[in-house]
């Protein structure tokens, strides 16, 4: 799979809390984000009509 490079600017301690939360589940701070980006697609979802 193709992957394309991001960048953005983060609060300093919003980036700490995330690299605890990527310690504490023993997993690279790249999974946390990804997970958080399928999470908003996710949400945003257009449902069907009914």
């Amino acid at each position: 799979m193709d992957k394309k490079q991001v960048s953005f600017r983060i609060e300093p301690d919003i980036i700490k809390r995330l690299k605890y939360i990527a310690l504490e589940q023993d997993r690279s701070l790249t999974d946390i984000f990804i997970e958080a980006i399928q999470d908003v697609l996710k949400k945003h979802e257009k449902q069907p009509k009914e």
